[in-house]
């Protein structure tokens, strides 16, 4: 049965984190500032205003357990004692060149990755937010970043520019980037003609706990999966056609069985429960050819795509078969639309926490698997 949390936001929760460990707390953002710590059971801990006003975009806790706070309002980020919400503990003016859209820690807590609405991403030295990098390649906004896990030098950013992007923070361009726009394209000409689509604009990414697996929720209601192999290559792309509306949220789960259980929310007011394990851009052998971008092609290369575009067709109704035997595992009608999706486990049952355009947070425990 669904819980309600109320009494800890008085506007629209925006955003929503938890720190580790059984007797983790949990932390919402909202707009107009308001910050809200709670404990396991649903009780407010704490509550705080920051100061200007400005809505509260991203909250992320320190790995080691509930010792910092880390949350982004406007241009800037504030550490604070979660269990003492008086005052913050320090203060990065200017962590973001524009406003910040969401941020993110490495699994050692030593950097802080944010995303902002000029497109960058800017590195901070944790502790003393000293930014030590500031990494510019997207043509729109940054929505969204996340570490690879076992990776601490690997980062992920995601755009409203419909790229997706993989960093080594010793490089000052990325590995390599995904434009989801061509993969949404190429199947464009199976579908009936005047279909309206909406463009992927990425939302938001998450990392499988394994490293090796990147998922990006994006507006054309799908989630779009990327393999990556040795060296920081990308090996295969793919998606699941998760929400009928845009898909504003993908978040992998860490503490069920395996690390390729996802939950996504989109705009159509649904959240789902995938378990991508035998997706063929998980499992070895669905493998889909992975599309070449932003490389310069000489002709001979171009006669080469050429050839293997039926095999890439075939590969993609291959997954579309897969996917639509598999589905959700879970599919819940929340009946709002989802800004953030927060898994966690409270008081021993794995849940997912779902904030929408209410001032309050739900609770929806997961089957056991």
């Amino acid at each position: 049965m669904a819980r309600r949390w109320s009494e800890g936001h008085a506007t629209s929760v925006l955003c929503v984190g938890a720190s580790s460990g059984p007797d983790g707390l949990l932390a919402s953002g909202a707009e107009g500032g308001e910050l809200t710590v709670w404990g396991q059971d649903g009780s407010v801990v704490g509550r705080h205003l920051l100061p200007g006003g400005e809505d509260v975009t991203g909250v992320a806790f320190t790995p080691a357990g509930p010792t910092q706070l880390f949350v982004s309002h406007g241009d800037a980020v504030s550490v604070l004692d979660p269990r003492n919400l008086k005052g913050p503990v320090e203060d990065f003016q200017g962590a973001g060149e524009e406003e910040i859209n969401a941020l993110a820690l490495n699994e050692t807590g030593s950097a802080l990755a944010v995303a902002d609405d000029s497109g960058a991403m800017r590195i901070l030295e944790i502790p003393g937010g000293k930014v030590c990098r500031t990494l510019r390649r997207h043509t729109n906004i940054c929505s969204s970043v996340a570490f690879r896990p076992h990776r601490p030098n690997n980062v992920v950013s995601v755009g409203l520019d419909m790229q997706v992007m993989l960093w080594s923070l010793q490089k000052t361009c990325p590995l390599w980037t995904v434009n989801l726009q061509d993969a949404t394209e190429e199947e464009t000409h199976e579908q009936r003609p005047g279909q309206l689509f909406n463009p992927p604009l990425a939302h938001c990414a998450s990392v499988s706990s394994c490293g090796n697996i990147l998922g990006c929720a994006a507006e054309d209601g799908r989630v779009h999966l990327m393999r990556i192999g040795s060296g920081s290559k990308l090996e295969q792309h793919g998606v699941v056609k998760a929400h009928s509306q845009g898909a504003s949220q993908a978040h992998f789960i860490s503490f069920l069985p395996h690390p390729y259980w996802l939950v996504s929310g989109g705009n159509d007011s649904h959240v789902a429960l995938w378990d991508l394990s035998k997706h063929p851009v998980v499992a070895p052998e669905g493998k889909i050819q992975a599309p070449q971008h932003r490389k310069g092609k000489s002709k001979g290369k171009r006669k080469e795509q050429d050839k293997s575009k039926e095999k890439e067709e075939t590969a993609e109704e291959e997954e579309a078969a897969v996917e639509d035997k598999s589905g959700p595992k879970l599919s819940i009608n929340h009946g709002d639309k989802v800004n953030w999706l927060c898994p966690v486990v409270l008081k021993g049952e794995q849940s997912v926490v779902v904030a929408d355009q209410s001032t309050s947070l739900t609770i929806y425990p997961l089957p056991q698997t």
